[in-house]
């Protein structure tokens, strides 16, 4: 049983309207963001829609919901963008930094490309490509690039998908 505490103290239950700026979806059990950090393009996070500390503790309807989740958002990647392959992620070690920790469920996907993608004449291409994705890449995707790439994504799951 959680506690309130641990609810008023999550990151992740808490997200300020200004940081819902990027929310690309939601459903009855997740949102789905384009992550800050577009690293590689069209990286996105799925947040868990309740305070959860494991997947493990997931429910039948939340592992389905991610699923259907899953299969839309790589649909649009690859529709949108190219993209060849995703690598997703649920690793919460960054929660256990802290004396105190408070994970909160959520996964990172990485769409890999093989062939460079071009938003706005500029080209991003995933050296990676075919290896573990990098942790501390380099390139910075300016701000109108990024813009670009949440208005495609957007129109594309609208279009395509349901959400609220």
């Amino acid at each position: 049983m959680l506690n309130q505490e641990k609810i008023l103290g999550c990151d992740w239950c808490n997200i300020p309207e200004a940081e819902c700026r990027y929310q690309l979806a939601e459903s009855d059990c997740w949102r789905l963001f384009l992550a800050d950090e577009q690293d590689y393009v069209g990286r996105c996070v799925l947040v868990l829609r309740r305070h959860c500390e494991s997947m493990s503790a997931l429910s039948d309807e939340e592992w389905t919901d991610l699923h259907r989740m899953i299969k839309m958002t790589e649909k649009c990647v690859k529709t949108v963008f190219g993209a060849e392959l995703c690598n997703w992620s649920c690793l919460m070690n960054r929660f256990y930094k802290s004396a105190d920790p408070n994970p909160h469920v959520h996964v990172h996907v990485r769409p890999r490309y093989k062939n460079p993608v071009v938003i706005n004449g500029h080209e991003y291409a995933d050296a990676e490509f075919g290896h573990h994705y990098s942790l501390r890449r380099d390139s910075v995707i300016p701000e109108e690039d990024m813009q670009v790439i949440f208005r495609e994504m957007k129109r594309w799951i609208e279009e395509n998908a349901y959400c609220k």
